[in-house]
């Protein structure tokens, strides 16, 4: 189960020519590197004779195959490797010896499926529509057919114990409807972490449910990316709302209000005085914590700059320091240090965190992105390690501008909870590493949102004209919300917009007049006075008038961003009806007693149709998750 999404569809062919002397095994070796960086590619799976023998690399590219030889001389073997995130290759070979050394060097090229074909103004025609339901088809085939090729290696991996569980998440009270009338303001500070998305997808790739705590629903809608305008010359970001009706309920309103941060060009980031406080304790032995986080980290290097400076700091029984700062133009220097790892002993992440932000002041940049990037499985046992003291440590290196991003590994031992309240203190965010593909997307892709904030302390909030809607609720957001008067209170901490960042919200509305039957949260009629008056603007086509705040990176005075939600609920668009599909499969899985009449094959027919040209396959891979959720069974609608 472990490597269950990590690559594409393996074959192979073992030819026997001629007697080979004895009859002894054959040995195949060798090593599974990225073509052009020599980067070892762990978790790859190496093939041969169908499938039968295989062998996943280790953290240094390494396997190691045995073939029986059936007593001939001379055979050709082919061998085929596959790892997630690149594309497969093959070799033969010419086997006259007991042993045979066959290398390989992959290419990054992620799995996607085809753009859909359209005409017009997004409509499939007839032919199109058949055409873009084959290749959706084929591609789901093609993913399901690299799981199934992997289902039986979870039992073969080191230190996987597949009845060990510990992890925690935060209990998450949903969010329900309130009066307008009562209560005409929502404020919530923005989120931007995707850790659950991928921690969700963990748990359906190995065919579990996911617990209801783990699904945090902006999460998942965070999770892709929408066309949201560009930001205007001198704002860091641009807002837009649109209207349209909920999937689960007809008589319902839904509202999308999205927040795009202006995308910077890698070669125009500031430096990065980056510390990389790595776990190497006893619990990150297996193949998903130390091996895959030392994959993640080099990728990471390989994108820094000669301005760039990195440091490494890791902690198991000690902290320690592993590499003092060094500049990003002696790659070779870094990736040594990170290859060097092993991990064990107990966890002293107290003391780590402590060393990690000292060696960051030491080299703090004033013009430049101060960071310390926590990788662990989120175990923090020993040494100084409660929580308040640990936030007290975080909030004041975050005064002093050194910023926090915590990356979630493994199995068994994710301290959910812990983890994202850390990033939240640190002005910084949490992803989870699933995979090495995830890895490429957090730290590759996007690793402008991850390094540079461009927004601090961004706050929404959402009045509600009280002549168009009777009742609101907010789809996730419930560990962000905030006090009505926290909106207008700089000392108030709130969330961090990453260069290229996007953030997604929705609100479920009962429009004025529609008896929908569902609880509305409110107090008892007032003894001395009724709710206040209305303004003319009450009479306006406005759903809604939206504020955000938010202060600069190294400011401590917020700006104010206005907008009014306006428009009928007329046809949606695909960014839309993708992003109702992924609330719709967030309320399923936590069991919402909002689901209305929400399915997953309902889920499944929405986001296949909105799925639009999905040029990274992310969407794609949405499908596909929800296709995997219903085969299993694992929800009962």
């Amino acid at each position: 189960m472990r490597f269950a999404a990590l690559a594409g569809v393996l074959t192979a062919l073992w030819l026997p020519l001629a007697t080979l002397k004895g009859g002894s095994d054959v040995v195949i070796s060798g090593r599974v590197t990225e073509v052009g960086t020599v980067t070892p590619i762990a978790g790859a799976r190496v093939t041969t004779d169908a499938g039968t023998s295989f062998s996943i690399t280790d953290s240094d590219g390494k396997y190691e195959l045995r073939v029986p030889s059936s007593g001939v001389s001379r055979m050709t073997v082919t061998v085929r490797v596959a790892a997630l995130g690149y594309a497969s290759a093959s070799r033969s070979e010419t086997v006259t010896d007991t042993a045979v050394t066959v290398d390989f060097a992959l290419r990054a090229a992620p799995l996607v499926l085809d753009e859909m074909v359209s005409t017009g103004e997004g409509q499939s025609s007839a032919g199109g529509r058949a055409e873009r339901d084959a290749v959706v088809s084929l591609g789901l085939a093609r993913i399901d057919a690299a799981r199934q090729s992997f289902a039986p290696v979870a039992a073969a991996v080191p230190g996987y114990d597949p009845d060990y569980n510990r992890e925690g998440y935060a209990h998450i009270a949903e969010n329900g409807f309130a009066a307008v009338s009562l209560n005409p303001l929502s404020t919530f500070s923005i989120d931007v972490d995707r850790a659950s998305y991928s921690n969700v997808r963990r748990f359906i790739n190995n065919d579990q449910r996911p617990p209801i705590d783990a699904v945090r629903i902006e999460e998942l809608l965070n999770y892709f990316t929408y066309d949201y305008p560009k930001p205007d010359a001198g704002r860091p970001f641009s807002v837009t709302t649109e209207a349209g009706q909920a999937p689960w309920n007809p008589l319902h309103g839904l509202i999308r209000i999205g927040v795009q941060g202006k995308k910077v060009d890698l070669a125009d980031l500031p430096p990065n005085n980056i510390v990389f406080l790595l776990d190497v304790s006893g619990s990150m032995q297996s193949s998903d914590k130390l091996p895959l986080l030392k994959q993640s980290f080099r990728l990471l290097v390989n994108e820094l700059r000669p301005q760039d400076r990195v440091a490494i700091a890791v902690y198991a029984g000690a902290a320690g320091l592993v590499l003092p700062s060094t500049s990003g133009a002696d790659k070779s220097r870094i990736l040594d240090a990170i290859d060097q790892l092993e991990a064990g002993g107990s966890t002293a992440g107290g003391a780590g965190i402590r060393l990690a932000y000292d060696v960051a002041r030491e080299h703090h940049m004033p013009e430049g992105n101060n960071r310390v990037i926590l990788a662990t499985d989120g175990d923090f046992n020993v040494g100084a390690s409660s929580d308040a003291e640990m936030v007290r440590l975080i909030e004041e290196k975050r005064k002093q501008g050194t910023f926090l991003t915590v990356l979630g590994f493994g199995t068994g031992n994710l301290q959910d909870a812990k983890m994202e309240q850390l990033a939240n203190h640190g002005n910084g965010n949490f992803a989870y590493i699933d995979n090495l593909m995830e890895a490429r997307k957090v730290l590759v892709s996007e690793m402008g949102g991850t390094l540079l904030t461009i927004a601090k302390d961004v706050k929404i909030q959402v009045e509600f004209n009280p002549s168009r809607v009777a009742a609101y609720r907010l789809v996730g957001y419930e560990n962000r919300l905030l006090a009505a008067e926290d909106f207008n209170n700089d000392e108030k901490d709130a969330g961090e917009l990453g260069a290229g960042h996007s953030v997604t919200a929705l609100y479920e509305i009962v429009p004025v007049g529609v008896e929908s039957g569902v609880n509305i949260d409110g107090v008892d009629s007032l003894r001395y006075r009724t709710p206040g008056t209305r303004t003319p603007t009450a009479s306006s086509a406005e759903w809604g008038f939206v504020k955000l705040r938010y202060k600069t990176p190294n400011g401590e005075r917020s700006q104010l961003l206005e907008h009014a939600m306006v428009g009928d609920h007329g046809r949606p668009s695909g960014d839309f009806m993708f992003a109702a599909a992924v609330a719709g499969f967030g309320m399923l899985l936590r069991d919402s007693e909002h689901c209305g009449e929400m399915t997953l094959d309902g889920v499944h027919a929405l986001a296949s149709e909105s799925r639009g040209a999905d040029r990274e396959g992310y969407r794609a891979e949405f499908v596909q998750l929800v296709e995997r959720t219903r085969e299993l069974r694992l929800l009962d609608r």
